[in-house]
């Protein structure tokens, strides 16, 4: 909003807009156009597709901590490019490189090496660039306090992961996490816990139902099973039946209940190793379910209808 223009002069309003495309001020109140013909804001050109946009723009790529110098730094040359020159330019811009490493601090170093590794796990579980770009931020975060000292690079990833996953209600599992990076699922789940204390990163305890749809369309089951799971978890919900208790195996125990339902039977085998737990979790969890919620009818409503 230009500064001269400080109220309406019709009803003497504050409420003005700055409408750019038409560079008008207009007032929101009583809709008079307070100031015409200021300054176009928006580009001199005109974009006919994304490269002559590239080529025309004046600033670089967004800033992102998945990159260990936050995509500000530069580097003397890509490898590509140095293969180019002759042997006697080859030879020192080689030089320059390996200073530019020397000269790096070792926060910077970690950085290069985790990022990648970060890059690598968060690809494999198939992550948003949301979640990666956060667990980046978390890593970095733990490197600049010293919390990566004592412990393994890549189990602080896996922390890092676990954790960014959780903060946008992304479901993975520890196992999933394990088997990505390589590190005992043990190990990653009291990495995930010091770094986000440490840090002071309060997560929300997990909601099973997040995890329904991976694990009903790993199992193949119907739509309607799917719903009628998520609907045992909120009866299960109000009767505090999931607190306490594992999100995975909860929500794995109420999708075996719903397809016994709809007489999409799967083994408790089955069900137990899409979610990554025991089957005497699933079968804890399902005899709970069918005790608390008395689901027992449901199911031999099914089993009758097969007989007749």
């Amino acid at each position: 909003m230009s500064n001269l223009v400080k109220k309406c002069p019709e009803c003497g309003s504050i409420n003005l807009f700055l409408n750019k495309d038409k560079g008008e001020v207009i007032c929101k109140d009583c809709g008079l156009v307070v100031e015409e013909k200021m300054v176009d804001f928006g580009q001199e050109w005109r974009e006919f597709d994304s490269d002559s946009g590239d080529k025309k723009r004046r600033t670089g790529a967004p800033m992102t901590y998945t990159q260990y110098d936050q995509g500000l730094g530069t580097e003397v040359g890509q490898k590509a490019d140095l293969y180019k020159l002759g042997t006697k330019e080859k030879n020192k811009f080689f030089r320059l490189r390996k200073w530019q490493y020397r000269i790096s601090t070792a926060i910077e170093r970690n950085l290069k090496l985790a990022l990648a590794e970060l890059k690598r796990v968060s690809s494999y579980l198939k992550l948003p660039k949301s979640v990666e770009e956060e667990a980046a931020r978390i890593y970095t975060l733990a490197v600049q306090r010293g919390l990566v000292r004592g412990r393994s690079m890549e189990s602080v990833v896996a922390g890092s992961l676990y954790a960014a996953c959780r903060r946008h209600d992304v479901p993975r599992t520890l196992d999933e996490l394990s088997e990505a990076s390589g590190i005992d699922k043990k190990e990653v789940g009291r990495t995930y816990r010091f770094v986000t204390r440490e840090l002071g990163i309060s997560i929300l305890p997990s909601n099973p139902a997040d995890y329904i749809a991976r694990f009903a369309s790993s199992l193949k089951l119907s739509a309607e099973a799917q719903s009628k799971a998520i609907e045992i978890l909120e009866m299960a919900q109000r009767v505090e039946l999931t607190s306490g208790r594992g999100p995975t195996g909860i929500a794995a125990a109420a999708l075996y209940v719903s397809a016994l339902i709809f007489g999409e039977k799967r083994t408790q085998r089955e069900v137990a190793d899409v979610a990554g737990v025991t089957e005497v979790t699933i079968r804890n969890r399902y005899k709970e379910l069918l005790e608390k919620l008395g689901l027992e009818k449901d199911i031999k409503k099914t089993k009758k209808k097969k007989k007749d």
